[in-house]
């Protein structure tokens, strides 16, 4: 009886695994939104990055 639980809870895991990675191949519509946010916030980011960087250029300037 041990040996059953045991083998049938390994073929519980490995289907649940098998499920999970195939459900991971295919993008649907809120993945596809999801990294169109996070690609327009990371371009924003690099934006103010770079406003930053000329503020201070410019604060440093002032100062001389």
């Amino acid at each position: 009886m041990k040996k059953f639980a045991q083998s049938t809870i390994t073929a519980l895991i490995v289907i649940f695994l098998m499920v999970g990675i195939s459900g991971c191949t295919k993008e649907g519509p809120a993945e596809k939104a999801g990294k169109k946010i996070d690609n327009t916030v990371e371009k924003a980011g690099d934006q103010m990055e770079k406003a930053g960087d000329k503020v201070r250029d410019t604060v440093k300037d002032a100062k001389k």
